[in-house]
């Protein structure tokens, strides 16, 4: 195998497939490698998180995740029906529990006209029971565009259809970037699977996105920290409880969407993710520990003013961690009838949060260009969900 490619993807995630899928379609006779550090796809975010497709009413207008939510998610269904993936288009039930969200689920319906969210609706409390039998609201909001889908398959099929188009563009696993070397017209990439070299790289590293960043020499005013998200799943006998979505009207505050019911595309009902700060990028246990990444975390000034800032809601939301009974009260707002015993423990999941130096999380999605090369920064929910739509974007700043 030649150490040289037209184009080097480093990052086999969801967004890093679907980039090398959409370069390989535009450059059908260019060769691409894709490095993946791990031994297989999807160990990350992309196989870690719910399996939603979001419609994009959450998002601010204008804003990339607006535009490319309501693009990609367009894109991904048409990609799932051509290359039969598994894939339900369900709907979603946003319910307020209380007068107090009523504003803030206002705010989300007019989000979700001026993005052109299709066919949303108000619901009464009767409406919401006779879609979710076991749900109490005051009102809600009948998203039918949201969906659910297997994102390790999706990426799957980006990796069969890339080496199809090009029999020379390769995934190469096990294959850690050390050293990034940028020259004139080409970049050298030191991994642990020997150099590589092309003349244009993109990065899409998630939760290591900054620090691979900081091997190209690029300066940033962001940090990436961890947010590890729990969940539980209704035990099969409670499955029946719930028909499809179920979603709380958010904390405006913050970029998570609130702990809520998802019924999973190859069956089961899990309830979550909480929101908690991690003390490993890639730990998923309640007791994960890592000493470079609590070290880095907790020496950026942004992580303390962060904390500062929200330190009420962290400590709740740590607390809901380590207790079973407060992760089921959270669900009794919207589920009055769940008990304890309906749940059990489930796998865990941990964003990647870019957040500056004043503390504030950075909510839209961040691309950078570099000594030529391209950097994504910040790809958080809805990014699998968008990422036929951010390879787009990708692929015109490699032409720019």
């Amino acid at each position: 195998m030649s150490n040289k490619s037209d184009f080097i993807v480093v990052g086999a995630g969801i967004v890093g497939l679907a980039t090398a899928y959409k370069l390989q379609l535009k450059f059908p006779d260019k060769s691409i490698f894709i490095l993946e550090k791990e031994p297989e796809i999807g160990l990350h975010q992309t196989g870690r998180n719910s399996g939603v497709m979001h419609s994009g009413i959450y998002y601010k207008p204008g804003s990339y995740k607006a535009k490319n939510c309501k693009i990609g998610s367009a894109q991904l269904i048409k990609f799932a029906k051509e290359n039969n993936i598994k894939h339900d288009i369900c709907g979603k039930v946003i319910v307020a529990s209380s007068k107090e969200e009523l504003p803030v689920l206002e705010d989300i319906y007019n989000r979700g006209i001026q993005n052109g969210t299709e066919g949303i609706c108000y619901l009464t409390s009767d409406e919401i029971k006779e879609k979710e039998p076991f749900i109490e609201g005051i009102k809600g909001i009948w998203v039918p565009t949201a969906g659910i889908i297997d994102y390790v398959a999706v990426s799957k099929a980006f990796v069969n259809l890339i080496t199809t188009i090009n029999p020379e563009s390769k995934l190469i696993k096990s294959c850690e970037v050390i050293e990034v070397i940028t020259e004139t017209d080409t970049s050298t990439l030191i991994t642990t699977k020997g150099n590589f070299i092309s003349d244009k790289v993109i990065f899409c590293t998630g939760l290591q996105s900054d620090r691979i960043a900081a091997k190209d020499q690029l300066k940033l005013d962001l940090h990436i920290v961890g947010f590890r998200g729990d969940y539980f799943e209704l035990k099969p006998e409670a499955a029946y409880k719930i028909n499809n979505l179920v979603y709380p009207v958010p904390n405006p505050k913050f970029p998570f969407l609130g702990v809520h019911f998802t019924r999973m595309i190859h069956g089961g009902i899990e309830c979550g993710p909480n929101a908690v700060f991690t003390f490993k990028r890639e730990g998923y246990k309640r007791t994960s520990f890592d000493f470079t990444d609590t070290f880095e975390a907790l020496t950026f000034k942004g992580t303390w003013k962060l904390f500062g800032k929200h330190w009420r809601k962290g400590i709740d939301e740590y607390k809901r961690a380590f207790s079973k009974r407060l992760f089921v009260k959270a669900l009794q707002k919207m589920m009055p009838t769940i008990k304890e015993n309906d749940v059990q423990p489930a796998r865990a999941g941990v964003r990647a949060q870019a957040i500056d130096f004043d503390g504030n999380m950075i909510d839209d999605f961040k691309i950078m260009k570099h000594n030529g090369n391209i950097h994504v920064l910040n790809a958080p929910s809805p990014a699998a969900t968008s990422c036929l739509a951010i390879a787009d974007e990708i692929v015109s700043v490699v032409l720019s």
